[in-house]
């Protein structure tokens, strides 16, 4: 089931990923930049890091799997 990510821009946790996955996306900072998906409200940073992570690990291991 999504779960919410992002209180202010009403972000699912899928469609999150999605974008991470689609996008080579590295900090939250990053994310500002290139998408309305994150402000700077603060209330979901942790859980919007950890989503990047998670994505960067992702592509890691797809990157190591050729």
């Amino acid at each position: 089931m999504a779960e919410v990510v992002c209180l202010c821009n009403e972000v699912l946790d899928v469609d999150l990923r999605e974008y991470l996955d689609a996008y080579p996306i590295d900090s939250i900072d990053e994310l500002r930049e290139q998408a309305s998906i994150c402000n700077k409200c603060m209330q979901c940073q942790e859980l919007v890091e950890g989503e990047i992570y998670l994505a960067r690990a992702r592509r890691q291991r797809a990157a190591g799997q050729f």
